[in-house]
């Protein structure tokens, strides 16, 4: 082998492995608009309907991949009338908006082994969960330990470790009529 072609196989196997340890980010806001998924990321929605005369709600899915197609089923439920997208980003990371009819998020949760960026995810509400978290952690005296806020305008779980992440983030005064806390999951 040439000097050349070992030192471009170097250089990309370098790329390539480097290209693995930086995040996707997902740009949704908690209390804005949900996401479009990243390139390479993979969505699916479900649309729960208000309840019908006999009581249960008709829930609607559909996936998307990056080639366009979409697939639709139907499942009965009982809920009230929201979205949840789901998106799996190309790291395994695997995010849930929950949207209002009217469009806008109201509550997240993710799970995979890399933690979402999120500043991205809480938006406007980033800082009120950092100063939540560094109050709570100075009360308790430091260390680490799970991210844990519950304030009366924002809740917000996140923990795990490397390769193990999750948490859930909600707005209390945007849960829609017949939504709790436990259906943000």
């Amino acid at each position: 082998m040439s000097i050349r072609f070992r030192r471009a196989v170097v250089a990309s196997a370098l790329a390539f492995s480097s290209s693995l340890l930086v995040p996707l980010t997902a740009s949704a806001a908690l209390g804005g608009n949900p996401m479009t998924p990243p390139t390479g990321a993979s969505a699916t929605t479900r649309t729960v309907s208000p309840p019908t005369s006999n009581g249960l709600a008709v829930m609607r899915s559909a996936s998307s991949a990056g080639s366009g197609t979409t697939a639709s089923s139907a499942t009965s439920t009982t809920s009230a009338s929201y979205s949840v997208n789901e998106t799996t980003l190309g790291n395994g990371t695997v995010i849930r908006e929950y949207v209002s009819s009217a469009g806008s998020v109201f509550g997240l949760a993710w799970s995979g082994p890399q933690m979402p960026d999120l500043s991205d995810l809480l938006g406007s509400y980033f800082p009120q969960y950092v100063a939540g978290v560094t109050k709570a952690r100075q009360l308790r005296g430091g260390g680490h330990g799970p991210g844990v806020v519950q304030d009366s305008g924002l809740v917000v779980h996140s923990a795990g470790h490397m390769g193990a992440f999750s948490g859930q983030a909600y707005l209390p005064q945007a849960l829609p009529a017949g939504v709790s806390a436990t259906d943000i999951k």
